[in-house]
């Protein structure tokens, strides 16, 4: 466990403090995520055990590099723009999101690189994850994923990846450098830590954007690859069989969702958007199940891209994806 993520102040001035939502309706009979969110200010008895903690990472270098088209780290506000107006009970499960309580930590500060930035990332999560308390990271392109693995290796806590994607992103170095393309290479390689092929689960992969040397890598590697037809219609169920095969190994589960695995019918504001994707309702039904699934130990949500988003329904879906992940995660222990 490295010093610097249980020093709470040295962390938190790496955060920019979240703003407080504007134009909420307020109402005593109606309830929003937004007034049940604590917007925090560095105190460190607010990362309770079990309590959900949204960290923003507004970052989309990791695209640039790999080509696609930039504008994922915008998506942290837009998120949180239709999160926030969601409301605050799942009166249909009769679960209270105020009963857990939810914390917004506030964006990663961009640091002087992309690395710089995915090691202060490591940090935060690090810090939230000794405290027992649940990361939700709202990314910024795949490239996040990488800065939230080394929150892993910051506790030294065993893991297991479960990724929702229509890629493996198990890339190489492009000219010496990681990108949105190269996270979960980049963890499996990790010069101390480095991520036994067998706990990375890639979940809705489709052939035409697989190269087969990648693809020989996962093999090579033993990581887990199941194909985008394979679990259209099947989702949860292929999603439930992992994270009991992880836990069985002994490992935490961090759950990683990448919008573009989706239809571009129901999420068309991506890096990569994707015609024949999964259907959106399944991925979400799969974030209430990683949320309600106590292995679970971590989430986080990416390539989301509002430059090219219409009446926000990407970001709404997104939204939704998180809010059904917290839905989940307050039902663990919800009365009966």
């Amino acid at each position: 466990m490295s010093s610097g993520s249980s020093n709470v102040v040295e962390w938190f001035t790496r955060l920019e403090p979240a703003r407080e939502p504007d134009q909420l309706l307020y109402r005593t009979d109606d309830p929003r995520v937004g007034e049940i969110v604590d917007y925090w200010r560095g105190d460190p008895e607010a990362l309770r055990p079990g309590r959900a903690i949204l960290v923003g990472f507004p970052q989309d270098e990791g695209v640039r590099r790999n080509q696609g088209r930039p504008g994922a780290a915008r998506a942290p506000t837009q998120i949180r723009h239709w999160l926030y107006r969601l409301t605050a009970t799942d009166s249909a499960a009769n679960v209270d999101l105020g009963r857990m309580g939810v914390v917004d930590a506030g964006n990663v500060r961009i640091a002087h690189s992309l690395e710089d930035t995915q090691a202060v990332l490591g940090q935060v999560v690090a810090a939230i994850l000794e405290r027992g308390a649940v990361p939700v990271v709202l990314g910024g392109g795949h490239e996040t994923a990488y800065g939230h693995y080394l929150g892993y290796v910051g506790t030294g806590q065993r893991v297991g990846i479960i990724n929702i994607d229509a890629h493996l992103d198990l890339r190489p170095f492009n000219l010496g450098q990681g990108d949105s393309g190269s996270p979960f290479r980049q963890a499996v390689e990790h010069p101390t830590h480095p991520l036994p092929g067998s706990r990375y689960v890639c979940l809705g992969a489709q052939p035409h954007s697989v190269s087969l040397q990648h693809y020989q890598y996962a093999r090579e590697r033993g990581c887990v690859v199941r194909w985008k037809n394979v679990v259209h219609g099947s989702l949860l169920e292929h999603f439930q069989e992992q994270r009991d095969r992880l836990q069985a190994e002994g490992c935490r589960i961090y759950v990683t969702i990448d919008a573009d695995a989706v239809r571009m019918a129901d999420v068309p504001a991506v890096s990569a958007p994707n015609s024949a994707g999964l259907d959106g309702a399944e991925v979400i039904a799969c974030a209430r199940l990683a949320g309600s699934s106590p292995q679970v130990s971590s989430l986080d949500l990416v390539e989301i891209n509002p430059r090219y988003d219409q009446d926000g329904q990407s970001a709404r879906w997104a939204a939704l994806v998180v809010w059904n992940f917290l839905v989940g995660l307050a039902s663990r222990n919800a009365p009966a």
